[in-house]
């Protein structure tokens, strides 16, 4: 989604790395990422980056327009400050749940299902704040689309897989918030 932002999704070779398929813990895939995690943005010259954040933000200083972390000082820190919001108190939270209840996982990890319950209740009740939040502005770090924005799609699109869904009842907000974002057409990249 942020390289279609950019206008560079055409433009980067991707590599599709199968977890189903474990391809991730492939010889070839280690050899790039010891850890065995995706993604991997390898450059011309060898030059690896290993976490997507530090991808986006190599592409964000190669093709500075559209913005997507904030213009000026202020700006910057605020989309910092809630795109690792998104990352700490939902999208860990929703991998908690998938990894700890998900059957994907059986057989191919140690689980605590214990754990994945008390993340599904946090997840709710940090579901709820982000409502709260978007009650006061139209995108999660203000006026205007954001990584931070891309991170919360993430996190909430991947929450479906364990059965977690917005309540548009409940979650008015968020529910408008998705809607406006999934409405982008990097979100069908």
């Amino acid at each position: 989604m942020f390289l279609a932002e950019k206008g560079l999704l055409d433009r980067v070779e991707r590599v599709e790395v199968s977890i189903n398929d474990r391809q991730h813990q492939a010889p070839d895939h280690l050899a790039r990422h010891p850890l065995g995690l995706v993604p991997v943005l390898e450059l011309d010259d060898g030059r690896q980056l290993r976490e997507s954040i530090a991808i986006c933000r190599w592409f964000e200083e190669q093709q500075p327009e559209p913005n997507l972390f904030g213009a000026d000082p202020w700006e910057r820190a605020v989309v910092e400050q809630w795109n690792r919001l998104a990352e700490l108190e939902l999208l860990f939270t929703v991998a908690q749940v998938f990894r700890n209840t998900h059957d994907f996982w059986k057989g191919r990890i140690e689980q605590a299902p214990d754990f994945g319950a008390i993340m599904r209740t946090k997840l709710a009740e940090r579901m709820a704040w982000i409502d709260a939040e978007l009650a006061t502005r139209p995108h999660v770090a203000g006026e205007r689309f954001t990584v931070a924005d891309i991170t919360l799609l993430c996190a909430l699109d991947f929450a479906k897989v364990s059965g977690v869904r917005i309540d548009p009842a409940t979650q008015p907000n968020l529910k408008r918030w998705h809607d406006l974002v999934s409405a982008r057409p990097s979100a069908k990249a």
